[in-house]
């Protein structure tokens, strides 16, 4: 199932498979390493604040604006 980021809830992990965005959000995105392939899992997703998400070993903290760009592959549990 495609789902947005801000979609997900926390614990939720999927596969990133596209970002709906202009050039300047895919640049920041990607310099954030994720892109189209990378696994991803939710940590945090409470409103109003930002969604924090582990890539890798990393942790990254992204404004929900962006995160509605990013479209993910909800991995069933």
């Amino acid at each position: 199932m495609y789902v947005h980021l801000t979609q997900m809830k926390e614990g939720e992990e999927g596969v990133v498979v596209d970002i709906h965005g202009g050039i300047g959000a895919r640049q920041k995105l990607i310099g954030m390493g994720i892109t189209p392939g990378t696994r991803i899992r939710v940590l945090k997703s409470s409103p109003p604040g930002p969604i924090i998400i582990a890539v890798g070993s990393s942790r990254i903290a992204i404004g929900r604006g962006i995160a509605d760009k990013i479209i993910v592959r909800r991995e069933l549990q």
